[in-house]
């Protein structure tokens, strides 16, 4: 078993530039992936505005996909559909394909977006699926994630790009003195955005995740 991740742009047909997007996009999955390295198959691109990658713990997938969240700038955002089950390639003649009840899982996650956002929580930007035959432990993980996806999203969205800059950098263990030197702001105004964003919370859940001490 493991963690497929579907994602795809967020109103990619309204973007000026969506090659330019698509360079922000990848040189921000590849910072990530340098800062924290996670992914087993970091998200590559597949077709239209579509990415795929593979992690081999959902903590770990989770924790990735807010970095990815918080590093990009404002104006282009990702849904993510988690699935949980077995991935398999598929040979083809035109290279390897991705199949298997994980992928499905995660197609029915990044669906389960779609509709989120057209209803009562348009900043929903993640869901998780199992796939079937998961077992009632990893039933009651995914149920207790998803209830927390929908609030960390919702502090996300309400988030400035400074502020999401700020809370990146304090979930990698940078001081508030360097950030407010990168930002050129004093390390007060780094402490009221992070206050205000709600970052230790993230820290918190963060640490939580990755069964450590925030």
């Amino acid at each position: 078993m493991v963690i497929a991740v579907l994602a795809d742009i967020v109103g990619s047909r309204r973007l000026d530039d969506r090659t330019a997007a698509q360079r922000v996009l990848d040189d921000t999955i590849a910072g990530v992936e340098a800062d924290l390295p996670l992914a087993t198959q970091p998200l590559t691109p597949t077709v239209g505005d579509e990415q795929q990658g593979v992690y081999l713990d959902l903590g770990d997938a989770l924790v990735s996909l807010l970095m990815i969240q918080l590093r990009l700038p404002d104006g282009i955002a990702f849904r993510f559909g988690i699935g949980v089950g077995e991935v398999r390639p598929v040979e083809s003649v035109h290279g390897e394909l991705a199949d298997g009840p994980g992928w499905y899982a995660a197609r029915a996650a990044i669906e389960t977006v779609h509709a989120r956002e057209g209803r009562a929580v348009p900043r929903t930007r993640t869901w998780i699926v199992g796939a079937p035959r998961q077992d009632e432990v990893m039933e009651s993980t995914i149920a207790a994630s998803n209830a927390y996806l929908l609030v960390r999203d919702e502090l996300v969205g309400a988030m400035s790009e400074r502020e999401r800059r700020l809370t990146y950098g304090r979930l990698l263990g940078r001081s508030q003195q360097e950030l407010a030197a990168e930002e050129g702001i004093t390390q007060p105004s780094v402490s009221k955005s992070l206050r205000t964003a709600g970052t230790a919370a993230l820290i918190e859940g963060v640490a939580a995740l990755r069964g450590e001490r925030a």
